[in-house]
C-alpha cells in the first residue's frame, strides 16, 4: 500500500496536485516515519511554493535516512541556488554527481545548479550525460549548447542548438542564442518562418523578444541596420510594456551609491586583509570580459566569473528587510558593517573554486555600485573599472538579451533610460575617481583595443603581477565565459566594436540628445 501511495503521490505532484500529493506523504510518514521519499516529495512540494528553506530542511531529513540519493541532492542544490547560496550549492551538486546518478532529470539538474554557481565547465558532463540519457529532450540539448558556449565550443554550442530547434521550433530561447553564435545563422527559409511565428496573437512577450533579437542579429549580419533596429524596437517595446520598470528606481540607487563615501568618513575599522580578489566592473558590454580574460590569462589568476557573492554578502551582514540583494537601503546600512567579517565573508563564500591561485577575479558589473565598501572591506583588493564611447556603450546595452529575469538590467529595454543610466554611471565615476585614489584604475576599452600590449601591462602592473606574454594571447584562454561577449572574447583583437553606433547614427539621434543634456557626449 504504502508503494502504491508514493506513485500515486508523484503523479500528483507531476500534475501540480500539490494537496493529494501532500495528504499522501502524510499517510505514508504516518506508516513510516522514516521514510525518506516521501520526506524529499514533501521538500518538491515545498520548493514548488518557493519555500526553498523549508525545502532544504525536509530533503535534510531525507538525506539523513538515505545520503545516497543523488536526486535528493541535486534538488537541494537546486533550492540552495534559490537561496543564494551559491557554494553549499555547488558542493550539493558535486556530491549528486558523485553518486553516478543514471536518470537524465537528475543529471540535468546537477548541470543547472553547477552553472548558476558559476562552475560551467563542470557543469558539460552532466549535460552530456543527461543528452546520452534522453536525447530527445529538447531543453536537456540547449543547456547543453548553453555550457560549451560558455567554454569556448561555439561549432558544438551551435549543433546542440540546432538540434533542440529541430526538436521544438518553438523553442524561442534557442532561436537567439543560435544567432548569437554563428554568424547569419539563419537561412531565409528560418527567417521567413520567425517572421510569421511574430504575427502570432498568442506569443508572449518573451518569445517575441528572443525571436525579435534572433532577426536583428540576423540583419545586423547581413549589413541591414535600420531593419535590425526596428526588430530590436519591437521585441524590447512590448517587453517593457510588460514590465513595472522606472528609471527613478536606478536613480535612488546611484543616489545612495553617491552618499557611501560620506559615511565613511571617520570611519577606521580595517577590512579583511586578503590580496586575492579582483574585481573588474563598470557597466555591461564595456569590455569587461576582454579585461577578465587578459589578466586571466596569468597563471597566477584564477577568472571565478560574475558572482554575486559581494552583494549578498553585504546584504546579509546589513540585515535590511528588503527582498531586493542591491537596493538603496542595503547600500546606506553598508558604511556600519564591520568591514573584515565582511571581507573574510566575501572570500571564504567564493571557495572551493577560488584559493588555488594568488589571485581571483569577479567580474560582477554591477560591483561598481558597492566601489568604496568593497576597498573598506578588502583594502588590498584590486578595482578596474571599464568605461567605454556613450554612445558604443549605450547602443550595446541596448542591443544585448540580458536574462530576463535578472531586473537590474531592465533600463536596457529602453533606449533613452539605458542613456539616462549612463549618465548616472559617468557621475559616480567621477566620485569614484576623486574618492578612490588607492587600487583603484579605470581603463578605457577602446584603449585596451588600439594598444593592447601597453594597456595589459599597465593592468598587471596595476594588479601587482609579473609580466606574462600569454595576456597578449588571451583568445586561447580555455577559461569559461559566461557573459555576453562569450562569442567575441574567443577572437583575436578586432576593432569592429568601435564606434559601431556610426551604423546607427540616424536611429541614434534621440539618445545623443539625451546624452549631450547630460553633459557626457
Amino acid at each position: 500500500m504504502v508503494t502504491e501511495w508514493q506513485r500515486e503521490a508523484e503523479r500528483a505532484l507531476n500534475r501540480r496536485d500539490f494537496r493529494l500529493a501532500h495528504e499522501l506523504c502524510l499517510k505514508i510518514l504516518a506508516t513510516d516515519a522514516r521514510h525518506a521519499d516521501a520526506l524529499f516529495l514533501l521538500g518538491m512540494i515545498a520548493a514548488e511554493h518557493d519555500n526553498y528553506g523549508k525545502a532544504v530542511d525536509v530533503i535534510d531529513r531525507a538525506l539523513a535516512i538515505d545520503p545516497h540519493k543523488a536526486e535528493y541532492l541535486a534538488h537541494r542544490g537546486r533550492c540552495l541556488i534559490a537561496l543564494q547560496r551559491p557554494r553549499e550549492a555547488f558542493e550539493a551538486a558535486r556530491a549528486a554527481l558523485s553518486l553516478e546518478p543514471r536518470d537524465a532529470l537528475t543529471l540535468d539538474t546537477i548541470g543547472v545548479v553547477m552553472t548558476r554557481a558559476g562552475a560551467h565547465a563542470d557543469a558539460i558532463e552532466p549535460f552530456r550525460r543527461a543528452v546520452a540519457r534522453d536525447a530527445a529532450k529538447p531543453a536537456y540539448r540547449y543547456n547543453l549548447g548553453a555550457a560549451l558556449q560558455f567554454v569556448g565550443d561555439l561549432r558544438s554550442a551551435e549543433a546542440e542548438y540546432r538540434e533542440a530547434l529541430r526538436l521544438e521550433p518553438q523553442f524561442h530561447r534557442a532561436w537567439s542564442s543560435l544567432a548569437q553564435v554563428a554568424r547569419a545563422a539563419l537561412t531565409p527559409a528560418q527567417v521567413a518562418a520567425l517572421e510569421r511565428a511574430l504575427e502570432d496573437p498568442s506569443l508572449d512577450a518573451d518569445a517575441e523578444l528572443h525571436l525579435c533579437h534572433a532577426l536583428a542579429k540576423q540583419h545586423e549580419d547581413e549589413g541591414r541596420y535600420e531593419t535590425a533596429f526596428r526588430m530590436l524596437e519591437r521585441g524590447k517595446r512590448r517587453k517593457a510594456a510588460a514590465l513595472a520598470y522606472r528609471f527613478e528606481g536606478d536613480r535612488d540607487l546611484f543616489a545612495a551609491a553617491a552618499r557611501i563615501p560620506a559615511a565613511l568618513e571617520g570611519r577606521a575599522a580595517r577590512g579583511h586583509d586578503s590580496r586575492e580578489p579582483i574585481f573588474v566592473l563598470g557597466m555591461p558590454r564595456t569590455g569587461t570580459t576582454l579585461v577578465e580574460r587578459i589578466l586571466s590569462s596569468h597563471p597566477s589568476v584564477f577568472s571565478a566569473g560574475e558572482l554575486t557573492n559581494f552583494g549578498l554578502m553585504l546584504k546579509r551582514a546589513a540585515r535590511t528587510p528588503s527582498n531586493r540583494v542591491l537596493d538603496a537601503e542595503t547600500l546606506a546600512a553598508g558604511a556600519q558593517v564591520d568591514p573584515d567579517a565582511l571581507g573574510r565573508a566575501y572570500v571564504d563564500s567564493t571557495r572551493p573554486r577560488t584559493g588555488q591561485t594568488a589571485r581571483f577575479i569577479d567580474k560582477m558589473p554591477l560591483n561598481f555600485f558597492y566601489a568604496p565598501l568593497i576597498l573598506r572591506a578588502l583594502p588590498n583588493a584590486k578595482i578596474v573599472c571599464l568605461r567605454r564611447n556613450p554612445l558604443d556603450t549605450c547602443l550595446s546595452n541596448y542591443r544585448q538579451l540580458f536574462a530576463t529575469s535578472f531586473s537590474y538590467y531592465n533600463y536596457s529595454y529602453d533606449l533613452l533610460d539605458t542613456g539616462r543610466y549612463y549618465a548616472e554611471f559617468a557621475a559616480l565615476t567621477k566620485l569614484w575617481r576623486e574618492n578612490l585614489p588607492e587600487n583603484y584604475l579605470e581603463i578605457r576599452y577602446e584603449d585596451v583595443v588600439d594598444e593592447t600590449e601597453r594597456e595589459a601591462r599597465r593592468l598587471l602592473e596595476f594588479c601587482e603581477l609579473p609580466w606574462d606574454a600569454r595576456c597578449l594571447d588571451f583568445q586561447d584562454n580555455k577559461a569559461p565565459v559566461a557573459t555576453a561577449s562569450s562569442v567575441q572574447v574567443r577572437q583575436p583583437i578586432y576593432r569592429t566594436a568601435v564606434e559601431r553606433w556610426r551604423h546607427y547614427e540616424r536611429e541614434l539621434g534621440p539618445l545623443r540628445s539625451l546624452l549631450a543634456a547630460e553633459g557626457v557626449l
